[in-house]
């Protein structure tokens, strides 16, 4: 049930994520990839270090918050992709009207 529960809020956030992007200001676009970075920066914070190894313990740090910021990057290839194909698409609305003339 947990697992429905999840599935259904990633595919809300990224349908959100794709009609923000595709709105003709860029903010509205940037603001979940924004959200998901910061929340990424949580992660490290909660994790208990193992006594010794201090290169062991900034090493999964890292990895965690690496791991963590996978949604921060899917986000941002949707704004991306978004973007790239309505900048595509005014070029051809450009050339368009001046076919036109």
């Amino acid at each position: 049930m947990r697992t429905a529960i999840v599935i259904v809020l990633m595919l809300l956030a990224v349908l959100l994520q794709m009609y923000l992007s595709r709105l003709p200001k860029r903010w509205p676009g940037l603001v979940l990839p924004i959200i998901a970075f910061l929340l990424s920066l949580l992660y490290p914070l909660n994790m208990a270090g193992p006594g010794g190894d201090r290169g062991a313990l900034m090493a999964q740090l890292l990895l965690v918050w690496l791991i963590a910021n996978v949604p921060t990057l899917i986000l941002l290839a949707i704004y991306l992709g978004s973007r790239r194909r309505m900048g595509r698409s005014r070029e051809r609305m450009k050339m368009d009207a001046q076919d036109l003339e």
